[in-house]
């Protein structure tokens, strides 16, 4: 929404205008407040490195806005925070033992490329994160998959320091070694900082409904639609040692679902404006997460699957808009009477 702020304290401004106590900063906090228990127990989890991962991916994103900012001589866009949060999803999603160096590279991609160059906050065309991370995954493919046991799980007898993510065995056909529900649940298992505690993620994500930050329409429907996919597919193809309903269970807990559900795929800027939009849109996201997952050569499509449905959400929101305000219906009639006076005449 463009603004013009003069001296005498007026705000002139495009409509709509909603009156509301909440402004970017807030919300932005209340984001970083949301990320609190899954930052917690990935130091729990794997020590004193991930905090100064997050910390510095933090640091780092909002040093990356401010120079961009310097440079094209820009008003200093920092004081929003949504840099902070771009920097903290982007490390959650990252490996514990990632070097800090590789994660700053994501965190230039997030902030300059991705959001800066298309014009900043709100105008970025896909989850600033996700990006970052996707590049990341790209660029430096050894490092963005070797996962850390956790200290429970060396303290337990696991042999050596790193091993595969649940969904890792799973495609390596190691499905009976995968970790049981209640860990998968807690988090004492293979994978990136922020997902594997679904208990942290949980609490975290109905923060952010209860206080009417997101709408529970996306992630219910994310991982809804994941988990039917999931229970049809196992119908069909039975896997030895589980039923339908436990391997559908599995998915829903492993991988970055559930933290891309709640943090990732309700980016306002890249998802849908309307209800309708907001379900085929968590639906799009849901489908083709298990998609790439049973399908692809990546065991985990979180990320792809919500970078997919951030570039259709243009097209999703022309329709279902243009749906709601009658603009579609109006536009098939005219063209019909169009049609019809071309044959008469």
């Amino acid at each position: 929404m463009a603004e013009n702020n003069f001296h005498d304290g007026l705000t002139v401004s495009s409509s709509p205008h909603l009156v509301t106590a909440l402004d970017t900063q807030k919300t932005m906090l209340h984001v970083l407040t949301a990320l609190i228990p899954s930052a917690v127990m990935s130091a729990v989890f794997w020590g004193v490195y991930p905090v100064c991962l997050i910390l510095g991916c933090m640091a780092f994103s909002a040093l990356s806005e401010y120079l961009y900012d310097r440079i094209m001589k820009l008003p200093n866009t920092t004081k929003d925070c949504s840099a902070l949060v771009t920097g903290a999803i982007l490390a959650l999603t990252l490996p514990p033992s990632l070097p800090i160096w590789m994660a700053f590279i994501g965190c230039a991609v997030s902030i300059i490329i991705v959001k800066c160059l298309y014009g900043g906050l709100g105008r970025n065309i896909a989850n600033p994160a996700i990006v970052g991370r996707i590049v990341l995954l790209l660029s430096f493919t050894t490092q963005m998959t070797t996962w850390k046991y956790t200290g429970f799980q060396r303290a337990a007898g696991v042999d050596g320091m790193t091993g595969a993510t649940p969904l890792g065995q799973l495609f390596d056909g190691a499905f009976s070694s995968t970790p049981g529900l209640t860990e998968l649940l807690l988090g004492n298992r293979g994978g990136s900082l922020g997902e594997t505690c679904i208990i942290a993620i949980l609490a975290g994500g109905i923060f952010l409904i209860v206080t009417k930050i997101i709408s529970p329409v996306i992630p219910l429907v994310y991982l809804g639609t994941l988990f039917v996919f999931a229970f049809i597919y196992y119908l069909i193809v039975p896997e030895e040692g589980a039923d339908a309903f436990y391997m559908a269970v599995f998915h829903l807990l492993s991988g970055g679902a559930v933290f891309g559900a709640f943090f990732c795929a309700t980016d306002y800027v890249t998802s849908p404006v309307l209800k309708k939009g907001k379900i085929i849109y968590a639906a799009g996201c849901g489908f083709f997460t298990m998609v790439i997952r049973l399908f692809c050569s990546y065991p985990e499509g979180a990320s792809f699957a919500i970078l997919f449905m951030n570039i259709m959400t243009p097209l999703i929101d022309k329709y279902t808009i243009d749906g709601f305000y009658g603009i579609s219906r109006r536009a098939k009639e005219e063209k019909k009477k169009a049609k019809e006076e071309t044959g008469n005449g």
